[in-house]
Order: C-alpha cells, then structure tokens, then sequence
C-alpha cells in the first residue's frame, strides 16, 4: 500500500517538500492519544528477545533513526510511535543555520538512495535544548543528540562552537554525537584527522562534563566511509584511549564511481552525500574494520544502507551493538521498523545465540 502511495504522491512533489508533509502528518498523529496508541500498538510492538543495553541504558531494541531526519527535536514521539528504538536527533549546529540553497535533497529511486547537500539546516543548539527542556515525552525512548560545526564558523573556531553546543545539549541528551563527517560543510572532514580530532574530542567530554554532574553523558563521534584504512584505525586508537562510548559508521559517502548506480546521471552528478543501499557494503566493511581493531572495549553503532532485518542482522554480526536507518524509511514507509524488528528477532531465534549481545561480532571474531 506504501509503495502504491510513494508512487502516486511523494514520487512527485519535491523530495524535501515529501519529507515536510510526511513528518508533519507524523507528529499530527502522535498528538492524539487514541491515535497515537493504536499506531503504537501496530507499528511497534515488542520483542523481548530484541531488548539491549548500550552505553548503559536499556532499549526495547537495537533499531533506531539515525541523525538528519529530525534536525530540531521537534517529532521525537512520533518516530518512536513508528518503532524506532532510540531516535538522534540533529545535527545541531552552535548558531542557527538555514542550511545550503534548495534544491539540496535528491531521491535516486532506482538506486534506493538520496543525494544530500542539506548543509546543517537547524534552529541552532539553544532553541533545540529548549525544545527538549520542555518536552513531556509519551512514548519511552531513548535521544541521542548529534552535534556539528556552525558553517560561518572558521575551522580554528570550530572547537568553541563544538563546546557550545554540547553545554546547551549535554542535559537533555541520553547520549552525544560529535559529527565530523558530513561532505557539505566545508573543512568538516578534516577535523577527523586525529591531530584536530583528538582536541575536540576531549573539549567536548569536558564540555558534557561540565554541563552534566549527576550522570555520565556517553560520547561518540561519527565517522565518513571514505576514510583510508588507515585513519579508520587511527580514529578507533583515538576512541579507545580517550575513553570514548562509542564509534557511529557511518556518514554518507561523496563516492560515485563502483557502487553500480542506476538512476539518471544528472540525479548522480549531484553533490552532496550519498545515502541508502548504495552504501551498504562499504558502511559494513568500515564497521568489520572498527570492530576487528576495538573489539567489545567500545559500543559500535551500525548505519548505511539498512533496508531489512538482514541487513540490521549483518550489522550486529559485524561488531555492532545498535542499528540505524533513515534513507530505506523514504522508501519503506511507516512499517519499516516493525518488519525490520520481526525480521531480526526471526533471525535470532534460528541462530546459535542466546541474546542480541552475544551476536555482536561473531563473524568477526570467527575470522581473526
């Protein structure tokens, strides 16, 4: 039925204009009580077997949205109303941001991808912590907040703005994402280089920190798959020795060339990221990597390319202990995290583990 509805309405207005209008049916319905029950009830019901822990706090799963569908904390309920385990929200930048000229979202539909250059579009650090300072939750989830550098903001800068906002954020987040990774900020992803990375890093633990007495914020920084092996190592050492929580792989990717694209070449020359299934085999290689160098000493989050169960599955078999997903819901619709959550928990259960956590890099370690 999705599908039939993708075809005849979103296919045809502008991607951000489709993105608009569904997430602000979204956050409608999660606004009225007998709605927002019943949608739960359909979308995002439990497995027990599917419960996990991760940087210390529970989940009713390992699934959730990842960053850049909700930038401004403004439909949290609604996403985890459709099933999604943990939502991250953002990237939040220090100041306010309108982000790049439109058009800046492209859908490849052939390819099951989207080309991004959004640039950071959010309401800036202060309205969104003010926004989740007064946000009565409804439904349980847990909020991850992702944080980026303002655009105006010159790279010598960039450490002060990271701080601000993790002062404003640090609160009201479960946990906090720096993101050094996204292709359309310039100069971004130089701060991945371990010599700036190591620096901000710390300036933002600190930060948290500071802003935080009661509790201990988990910290993780996301990383591009267009790293070397290399620096993918080096960024894991780093992670590692700074007492990091966790490692996301990965961002979207500014590659073109050997991912076997179909759609019309105009749509492929876009700059900006590439997302989706494109994506989904070097997202899974850099993840193997990261893991065969960590191991279990950090928490490793899986994103890029997750369609289906099989997908989520391969990721946890390759070292991750959660699972995100965002292009594949453009095309899977509001049933993507209960057949995804079915699909994983059918796979667990005809496997030779226990739980969740002991298929946490299994083929990996099968392999070392």
């Amino acid at each position: 039925m999705y599908k039939i509805f993708f075809s005849l309405v979103f296919k045809r207005l502008d991607p951000e204009q489709a993105h608009h209008l569904a997430f602000r049916w979204i956050r409608l319905a999660a606004r009225v009580p007998v709605l927002r029950t019943f949608l739960a009830a359909a979308l995002a019901p439990r497995h027990k077997e599917l419960r996990t822990e991760a940087f210390g706090l529970r989940m009713h799963g390992p699934f959730g949205l990842a960053a850049g569908f909700d930038k401004n904390a403004v439909g949290i309920d609604g996403m985890a109303m459709l099933g999604f385990d943990h939502v991250e929200i953002g990237t939040v930048t220090g100041e306010p941001h309108p982000g790049n000229p439109k058009q800046r979202l492209f859908r490849l539909v052939k390819d099951r991808a989207l080309i991004n250059r959004m640039g950071f579009n959010n309401d800036g650090s202060l309205r969104v912590a003010a926004r989740l300072a007064s946000r009565t939750p409804v439904f349980r989830t847990v909020v991850g907040v992702n944080i980026g550098k303002t655009k105006a903001v010159p790279e010598e800068e960039a450490v002060a703005d990271y701080v601000k906002s993790a002062e404003r954020l640090a609160p009201y987040a479960d946990y906090l994402v720096v993101n050094v990774s996204s292709p359309n900020t310039p100069g971004l992803r130089d701060l991945q280089a371990t010599q700036a990375l190591r620096p901000l890093l710390s300036a933002v633990r600190e930060a948290a920190d500071g802003a935080v007495s009661a509790r201990r914020v988990p910290l993780l920084v996301k990383i591009a798959p267009d790293l070397a092996g290399e620096d993918i190592d080096a960024v894991a050492d780093l992670a590692v020795e700074l007492g990091l929580d966790g490692i996301i792989a990965t961002n979207t990717t500014i590659a073109r060339d050997g991912l076997g694209l179909k759609s019309d070449p105009s749509l492929v020359k876009e700059t900006g990221g590439l997302s989706g299934a494109p994506l989904k085999e070097r997202s899974l290689e850099v993840l193997r990597r990261l893991y065969a160098r960590v191991g279990d000493r950090i928490t490793l989050v899986g994103v890029g390319g997750v369609e289906n169960a099989e997908d989520a599955w391969q990721r946890i078999l390759a070292g991750a202990t959660l699972v995100q997903g965002y292009s594949a819901f453009i095309y899977e619709g509001p049933f993507y995290a209960r057949a995804l959550h079915k699909g994983l928990a059918a796979r667990l259960r005809t496997s030779p583990y226990a739980t969740l956590a002991e298929a946490v890099g299994a083929d990996v370690r099968k392999t070392a």
